[in-house]
């Protein structure tokens, strides 16, 4: 079980000639969709400062449960255990009882392509420019289809959303209770 996530983001893209580019390599579309999330944190919020968060996450009809670390700003530098669960609001409650703090709630867009074994997705946030989420089995899988998209592997980013959000948007996401498209506080 490989719980490294191998991933890169590729910031303020052209959302629209990116699909069309995908469409000609024959990437397959797996559409887009609106992710609803809630963030948890430790009661004494400890694990904003060490990049730590479960991640409770609606997509459509499916609900995932996630641990994340992001032990360092690297390609392969984030820690991942996650896995499909069947109630999104029994969750959130069990996780609440068992001491971890619902802290945020979070909405983001995301269209979902799949080419040559790697998932490209299209991130879509409130009040930041979209950018593109590359992730496979490994560092040059995700250097080849970043070529093929015409992406300078040069201009990769290796932080975590929260990061970019905060340091290059200067939006402070981790503060927030609130991250939505109608509504951000």
């Amino acid at each position: 079980m490989n719980t490294k996530e191998i991933e890169c983001r590729f910031l303020e893209i052209d959302k629209e000639a990116l699909v069309k580019k995908l469409f000609e390599l024959g990437a397959v579309d797996h559409g887009e969709t609106m992710l609803e999330e809630t963030i948890c944190y430790d009661p004494e919020l400890k694990w904003l400062d060490e990049q730590k968060f479960v991640r409770l996450r609606k997509t459509g009809d499916k609900t995932h449960l996630a641990y994340k670390h992001h032990q360092e700003h690297s390609v392969d530098g984030a820690y991942e255990i996650e896995f499909e669960i069947g109630d999104y609001e029994k969750a959130e409650l069990l996780l609440e009882k068992i001491g971890l703090l619902p802290y945020r709630h979070q909405q983001k867009k995301r269209h979902t392509f799949q080419l040559n074994g790697v998932t490209v997705d299209i991130d879509t946030w409130p009040q930041i420019p979209a950018y593109v989420e590359i992730e496979g089995e490994s560092e040059s899988a995700l250097k080849k289809v970043a070529d093929l998209l015409g992406l300078n592997w040069e201009t990769a980013n290796f932080h975590n959303a929260r990061f970019v959000i905060e340091n290059i948007y200067k939006i402070p996401v981790g503060t927030l209770r609130w991250f939505t498209f109608e509504r951000v506080e």
